[in-house]
């Protein structure tokens, strides 16, 4: 299903989105396009893309194209989601301590929905961090490469 979604292929076509997306919540999946669960990704994100069409725009971006925002997102694993709002990246509190990046696929379609409505009512009211309405059962664990520094 990545065919559906519009792909950001270098870096200037990243910084673009991010500075032109406006009043909408800017969704970057950060992956790449033969992974399984980048695959399972991007069908979730294809099937949701029209009904949140006024409220976010859906990008995938490949890891290897973008190392510098790779780097820059501490992307160790993918598929990695992230979230601008206006130019402004969008953190969310996930239960977890990163809070920059959604790490791994969403089990639902609608856990997906209700954070992108989460974060564009948090984004309006002038928030840089919201807290996610997904089940914490429904976020995917994993641990940090680099702890304590």
């Amino acid at each position: 299903m990545s065919f559906l979604l519009p792909k950001l292929t270098c870096k200037r076509d990243v910084d673009h989105a991010i500075k032109s997306v406006a009043e909408k919540v800017l969704v970057l999946r950060f992956g790449r396009d033969n992974d399984a669960v980048c695959l399972q990704l991007d069908d979730i994100l294809a099937k949701t893309a029209h009904d949140l069409s006024k409220m976010a725009v859906i990008y995938l971006v490949d890891v290897n194209n973008v190392p510098v925002y790779t780097q820059y997102f501490d992307i160790s694993y993918i598929p990695s989601t992230v979230f601008f709002f206006n130019g402004q990246h969008m953190k969310v509190d996930y239960g977890s301590p990163d809070h920059t990046k959604f790490v791994g696929s969403f089990k639902t379609k609608q856990d997906f929905i209700d954070l992108i409505e989460v974060i564009y009512r948090g984004a309006m009211r002038g928030k840089l961090i919201v807290r996610s309405p997904i089940d914490p059962k429904n976020i995917p664990k994993y641990d940090l490469l680099y702890q304590g520094i």
